[in-house]
């Protein structure tokens, strides 16, 4: 058995190379699931009828106008579903329902020649509403204790007798918003039936196995009767792990009931005003530290924003629960989970499902506590470091916890932390209405799904006579470079160029029970599976290539496509010849590869175990500018030092911290989703639908100079090839533009007071921090030991 995390001689992984499908991006000739529509002639196009009431019942559907449209052929409703009536696997969510729960909430689907028509049609149908009383807000929902679900306790220690005992002790409440994908592709699927019966559906999906599953109970099938492709997608982000399959089975049930394809794809407004987004969060917190600035004790309250249905919100709890700690050892705990349900889309997976807000908790809890403790906050956060031996609330010890100090000593001396100090207090001292700033943040996030069942992964590899090579996963490809890797992965297992290996589409009926591509696991399982059955090949054709050098097959070795021994250098064949040699020696050369992450264990019921594989460190410096009468800011400088183990791609690892950073900063800083919660007929009604009014980072929010360094003598254990997971943890390192905001805003003040910072923490509510602290007799401070801090912070 071949060690998983070792690398041979001259390994493909590990090179720079660009994103496999780089060229055809740019040049537009990468085709995604909406492309495929101009191959049929008869497609019809679907639309949808949008519920225009937060919460109502239907007393009456009449789509017979809709009939009478031009070029409309069918209007999709409950009655054609010749299964199960739900779009989701908790079977809370009809998928044509008899009350809406949202504003936007689709009553049925028109099917038309164009898409013209179909919009038509939907305009025509007639819905009859009896209005019921809605929740829009958290606050809502928390009066009406209007909760769905689980609501799990992460517990350790006396919290309570720690909390009397401690020599400081603070309270807050904070309130922060969700996020909105905004993907560059909408939701889309294209379906069609067979000559056979079998439905076929090309979908914009991260899950292909649970959208097939989905669509099979949807339409009464087996899961054999149904196959789902995803070609690539224009991003995901998590909004596509769920939400994809309600679309997939219309286009499904469509194309079944018409026997023509069906093709459905949101327009922007459509996507943002029916599919989820991050979860936003309440949270009420109580705190203890001791004389040297040491947490003692947290207790906490989280409340998630559900919105109508559960979707993945009971993991994404969890997963919150279990990051509240971030980087930091709390020895008494005890922090409390619920979701709220409220009468908007259900909120979904998003990067970092749930771990972006339990970590944005802490952050904000030590970027407040701070000044009061007297307290510079970067050290702060240095002193609450996890330590060797120590380990997490739920039980799982912290592995490679000195890297945590490795990496923020690293940073702080590539970025010349000290000497920007320096240059930013006096730059301060002359610039009464500018004031500058740096943020300094840590990253510890675990690695693994919450459900030990989905860490599991298959793959199906080919190598042909020619010695050329095709791979199939379970992966998908959603622009974050998976497919690139596993090309890199699959080459290095076989000794074979880069060239010589191909990568198919993602679809059901060639690697079957897939997990969704997410919990930034897709490397990891995927790649464990890629290598397995390159492996099964390579072993084979050891003992054909041993039988011809006359050498014992351990000592054949795979190198660039050529084939020697140990010792045999002057004689050699090429991969090509070997293949053929095995193919006429009727030797197999196609394998299926398996991959299951060992050592996870976890209770949910107890919240305890040993849920992730590992975790991935970093930490991020960032520098701001704001502008004292506008609360306008720059982000002047990041330096990011990032644990990646030994990146099997180094060139997409960096885009990815790029990109995490950069789509954190967005959400922490900028993107502000807005809900009309007024008491008149548009209550419930998502007033954010365009980039018109949804504020995106755009180059203008670049950092003007942008560092990004991979943390070195990293090699992980147990992972393929020694890498790690790089796709979600780098979006909490924009927690370091968050604290340098609230570090320029107290620099307006006095330096000794708390600073409240909404989230996002937009130009406006800078400007409203800056008043606030403009004014330290109306702030809350604290005058000596065991002191209570109550103060609030708000995204409204």
């Amino acid at each position: 058995m071949k060690s998983l995390s070792d690398r041979p001689v001259n390994p493909v992984v590990g090179v720079p190379v660009s994103h496999e499908s780089a060229a055809a991006h740019v040049t537009g000739t990468a085709l995604y699931t909406d492309d495929l529509v101009v191959r049929s002639s008869n497609a019809l196009h679907a639309w949808p009828v949008q519920s225009t009431h937060a919460h109502a019942r239907i007393a009456g559907l009449r789509t017979e106008p809709a009939l009478e449209v031009p070029g409309v052929v069918r209007v999709l409703t409950a009655s054609d579903v010749p299964g199960v009536n739900d779009a989701g696997i908790k079977h809370d969510e009809p998928l044509f329902p008899s009350e809406v729960m949202f504003y936007g909430h689709a009553v049925c689907w028109v099917l038309g020649e164009s898409l013209e028509a179909a919009r038509l049609g939907a305009e025509a149908v007639e819905v009859d509403y009896e209005p019921l009383p809605s929740l829009i807000t958290v606050e809502e929902a928390i009066a009406a204790e209007s909760f769905q679900g689980n609501r799990p306790t992460v517990a350790r220690g006396e919290p309570d007798k720690a909390l009397e005992d401690a020599a400081h002790r603070f309270s807050g409440e904070f309130q922060f918003s969700g996020q909105e994908h905004f993907y560059l592709e909408t939701h889309a699927s294209f379906a069609y039936i067979d000559e056979s019966g079998q439905v076929f559906i090309q979908c914009s999906t991260q899950h292909p196995s649970e959208t097939q599953e989905i669509v099979a109970h949807v339409l009464n099938l087996s899961s054999h009767d149904v196959t789902v492709q995803c070609l690539r997608m224009g991003g995901g982000f998590g909004g596509k792990e769920m939400q994809p399959h309600g679309f997939a089975a219309i286009a499904a049930l469509g194309a079944t009931l018409t026997g023509r394809p069906v093709r459905l794809r949101l327009n922007r407004t459509q996507d943002i005003t029916m599919s989820g987004k991050r979860h936003p969060f309440h949270a009420m917190w109580d705190a203890g530290f001791d004389d040297d600035g040491r947490l003692q004790a947290l207790k906490a309250t989280l409340t998630s924003d559900g919105g109508w249905s559960l979707d993945l919100s009971e993991p994404v709890l969890q997963r919150a629960l279990c990051h509240i700690d971030n980087a930091y050892f709390i020895p008494n705990i005890e922090v409390n989970g619920r979701i709220a349900k409220t009468n908007k889309t259900s909120q979904t997976a998003f990067r970092g499902f749930g771990g972006p807000q339990g970590m944005l908790v802490i952050e904000d809890l030590l970027g407040r506590c701070a000044p009061l403790l007297g307290v510079d906050p970067s050290e702060l956060r240095r002193r609450n470091f996890y330590e060797p031996g120590q380990s997490t609330p739920y039980g799982q010890p912290v592995r490679h916890a000195e890297r945590l100090q490795a990496i923020w000593q690293s940073l702080s001396d590539r970025a010349d932390v000290a000497r920007r100090r320096e240059e930013i207090a006096k730059f301060n001292a002359s610039h009464p209405n500018v004031k500058r700033a740096l943020g300094l943040t840590p990253v510890k996030f675990g690695i693994s799904f919450n459900l030990t069942a989905f860490n599991q992964a298959g793959a199906l590899v080919h190598v042909y006579k020619d010695g050329s090579v095709l791979i199939n996963h379970g992966g998908t490809e959603m622009g974050q470079g998976l497919h690139t890797k596993m090309r890199q992965v699959a080459a290095t297992a076989l000794g074979v160029p880069l060239s010589s290996v191909r990568l198919a589409p993602t679809r059901t009926d060639k690697v079957p029970n897939t997990s969704a591509t997410a919990a930034s696991s897709g490397a990891d399982l995927n790649g464990g599976a890629i290598k397995n059955a390159c492996e099964q090949i390579s072993e084979r054709l050891a003992e054909v290539a041993a039988r011809k050098l006359n050498i014992h097959p351990d000592d054949v070795r795979f190198d660039d496509g050529k084939v020697t021994g140990i010792g045999f250098h002057d004689s050699a064949m090429t991969f090509a010849e070997l293949a053929r040699d095995a193919y006429f020696q009727r030797v197999s050369l196609w394998a299926a590869g398996y991959y299951r992450t060992e050592g996870l264990h976890w209770d949910s019921a107890r919240m305890q175990g040993e849920p992730f594989k590992y975790f991935s460190y970093g930490a991020a410096l960032a520098e701001v500018e704001v502008d004292r009468f506008t609360g306008a800011y720059r982000q002047l400088r990041t330096d990011i030092v990032h644990d990646v183990g030994d990146s099997l791609s180094p060139m997409i690892d960096v885009g990815q911290i790029e990109g995490g950073y950069v789509q954190g900063a967005g959400w922490l800083t900028l993107e502000d989703l807005r809900w009309d919660a007024s008491d008149g007929a548009n209550r419930g009604r998502i007033t954010t639908q365009s980039a018109s009014t949804y504020k995106l980072p755009s180059f203008s929010e670049m950092p003007e100079e942008f560092n990004v360094h991979l943390f070195e003598r990293a090699t992980e254990s147990g992972v393929v090839y020694g890498s790690k997971a790089v796709g979600e943890p780098p979006l909490m390192l924009a927690f370091s533009v968050r604290e340098a905001l609230r570090e320029a805003v107290a620099a307006f003040g006095p330096g000794d007071v708390e600073v409240e910072l909404a989230s996002p923490a937009t130009p406006e509510a800078v400007f409203w921090a800056i008043e606030r602290v403009s004014a330290p007799s109306s702030s809350s401070s604290s005058s000596g030991s065991g002191d209570l801090v109550t103060s609030t912070s708000s995204a409204q």
